[in-house]
């Protein structure tokens, strides 16, 4: 088997798992989740805009101008960025926000669950008045 195909724009040869045509830089995929993360230099406000841009290869004013969209409608378009905001990592290869809160909260349950769990040693007892 092959490693190598040609690109559909240039017909050169590219790697199969390549995302991107060294030779004529045209896109080959429509999503490319190695661009999701929110460490770009087109960030305005969490870099979530530019995230979602990179990764569906869309200019980020579009994505901007359809988050505003949407926040005309049952303010959607700001629920969609914040909870985009705790899934997107910040940078390639970093955890989410929401999976540091879920860690700490797990590690925190069973830390809790481990002082639980552990047996009871009785301890003297106060006795009361004998009758």
């Amino acid at each position: 088997m092959t490693d190598r195909r040609p690109c559909p724009y240039c017909a050169e040869e590219i790697a199969v798992q390549a995302v991107r045509c060294p030779h004529c830089r045209s896109r080959l995929v429509t999503f490319d989740a190695t661009a999701l993360h929110r460490d770009h230099p087109e960030r305005k406000l969490a870099g979530v805009a530019a995230a979602v841009g990179q990764a569906l290869a869309v200019p980020v004013a579009v994505v901007r101008a359809a988050f505003v969209v949407l926040s005309f409608f049952h303010f959607a378009g700001a629920v969609l960025y914040g909870v985009l905001w705790l899934l997107i990592p910040y940078a390639q290869g970093d955890e989410s926000i929401l999976e540091s809160w879920l860690a700490t909260a797990q590690s925190t349950l069973r830390r809790l669950r481990g002082a639980a769990s552990e047996p009871r040693v009785p301890g003297p007892r106060a006795e009361g008045p004998q009758r």
